[in-house]
């Protein structure tokens, strides 16, 4: 089987399971903003969420991704056995310290509070810090979630790990309609525990299957916990760093109107849903494809292998940026237009999706081309880079937050998002040969045929508008109208301007109508 169809293979089981979590994830935001709308409860409940899923991302997204390249040396050498007790050690180890750092923050609630969220007043800070202390376990299921999740896909099972996001927001949403209806937001609070507890709980199951069996060992001189530690922890520096401005972000917008931090975040979420669909698959899919031919001297191969996917990427990105900037009004009344989530709310969460979607494109590539420094076992660079587009996050949130309050948090973003792809593409090709030129014509036909997509989505909006009148089922089936109209005409720009990618997708759909994939195959 060819390279490119097995990561397609991969890709799509992952991209499956993806679909149905961004979906239930979508359903997640229309759940609480239904139940609590762009209120200082909604601002508290997200600022408490932010330590758990800070830890997971920093730590846990560090061990999922590098744990792949540790476990694959052990089995190569025939001496998995090794390999799970070397990851039993790392799994007890990790517990104690989450349990201790539970316990820890617990205690510490009202000053992490202060800290995250200098600006709330006195009655929406006493609910954050109690939702501090009731979410903060959900920090350990996540990060060891994560660990889980690594360790599956060293052993090529996709489709369990995959799913773990979709039981998560399956419990949320349990948790905001009926707990919430009954507890109010301690009552989503507890259910997001009991969520993130679903998160591993479905993988444990598949992770025995794979091999795994769990001994009461902590040998934290074992050589490969040193060398997994020395691969992680630029990782999670990256991630920290990465992570740590979203928590700079809530702190800014703590200090303007209520219902900021909620309008970003909703808006955040809506504009990430292009990415969480395909990128992350392609990105996890696409990984071990890339280490293997790196260690086998492939390094064209390789160039070749990454830059057929940031293409792709691409490709879907930047038309999913340019709908999301166009219909964002519509869009946002049909599916957050309801209880407590007005007028002013929609109006709010509509002006930062407007700015979140100029750097959809940067959102969606990045990711892959860190991916291509990972694969190169170099994690300097992606590092550097991340730490320069915060620092210039920062200062255009500085900047720009006095004149257009939270839209200008959102369009700093942006900004530094794609400055941080032009520096990764810079960087990578003195390293590999890329040919940028020829990306950036790419670039130029995808940019034009996103124009042209937009100018008549536009305008048969407005059309569209006029002729179905008001109503939810009108707003529905406007939208889907726009969505399927653009679609149209943008793949029709692109076969018009020559784009290759749209022949590449069309064999590769045809290849996976052929022969769909498993969900879960484990191969000894």
């Amino acid at each position: 089987m060819s390279t490119g169809r097995v990561i397609a293979r991969a890709t799509f089981v992952i991209l499956l399971m993806g679909v149905l979590s961004k979906i239930l994830g979508l359903g997640r935001e229309m759940a609480i903003a239904h139940q609590f709308g762009a209120t200082g409860a909604t601002d508290a409940y997200l600022v408490a969420y932010t330590i758990p899923t800070l830890f997971m991302g920093v730590v846990g997204g560090a061990m999922a991704v590098m744990v792949v390249p540790v476990f694959a040396e052990y089995a190569a050498r025939g001496e998995r056995d090794e390999a799970w007790r070397l990851f039993s050690s790392v799994l007890n180890f990790m517990a104690l310290v989450l349990v201790g750092l539970v316990l820890l923050g617990i205690a510490a609630a009202p000053f992490i509070v202060r800290a995250l969220a200098p600006g709330f007043s006195g009655e929406v800070e006493a609910v954050a810090v109690r939702l501090v202390m009731i979410m903060l376990p959900s920090m350990l299921f996540l990060v060891l979630g994560n660990l889980t999740m690594g360790l599956l896909n060293a052993n090529n099972v996709f489709g369990p790990p995959a799913f773990g996001p979709v039981a998560m927001n399956g419990g949320i949403i349990l948790a905001a309609l009926v707990l919430g209806r009954f507890y109010g937001i301690d009552g989503l609070a507890a259910g997001t525990v009991g969520g993130a507890a679903l998160f591993i709980l479905v993988q444990a199951p598949f992770l025995w299957r794979a091999g795994f069996r769990w001994r009461p060992v902590m040998q934290l001189k074992h050589p490969g916990a040193y060398k997994l530690l020395a691969l992680i922890m630029p990782v999670m520096v990256m991630t920290g760093v990465a992570q740590g401005y979203i928590l700079i972000e809530r702190v800014l917008a703590s200090g303007l109107p209520e219902g900021s931090i909620a309008a970003l975040n909703y808006a955040q979420k809506l504009c990430l849903l292009p990415q969480g669909l395909f990128v992350m698959a392609m990105s996890t899919a696409i990984f071990p494809t890339l280490s293997r031919q790196v260690a086998e001297g492939k390094t064209a191969d390789m160039a070749g292998t990454l830059m057929r996917g940031v293409r792709l990427v691409f490709f879907v990105a930047v038309p999913a940026g340019v709908l999301l900037m166009v219909l964002r009004l519509p869009v946002i009344t049909l599916l957050f237009q309801r209880g407590a989530f007005d007028e002013r709310a929609v109006s709010m969460t509509a002006l930062a999706l407007l700015f979140y979607s100029v750097g959809l494109a940067g959102q969606a590539v990045n990711p892959l081309l860190i991916r291509g420094f990972y694969a190169l076992q170099d994690t300097g660079t992606p590092l550097k880079v991340t730490v320069a587009t915060v620092l210039l996050n920062l200062l255009g949130a500085i900047f720009l937050i006095t004149s257009m309050r939270h839209a200008g948090l959102a369009l700093a973003n942006s900004v530094s998002t794609l400055a941080g792809m032009a520096a990764l593409i810079w960087l990578l090709k003195r390293r590999l040969p890329l040919a940028p030129e020829a990306f950036f014509r790419f670039c130029g036909g995808v940019i034009a045929a996103s124009g042209l997509m937009a100018a008549l989505v536009y305008t048969g909006d407005i059309l569209l508008a006029k002729a179905l009148g008001g109503g939810t089922f009108a707003l529905a089936m406007r939208i889907m109208l726009d969505f399927l109209i653009g679609g149209a005409v943008y793949l029709a720009a692109s076969f018009g301007l020559q784009v290759d990618e749209l022949r590449y997708l069309w064999d590769t759909g045809k290849g996976w109508l052929r022969s769909l994939p498993p969900i879960v195959v484990i191969r000894k």
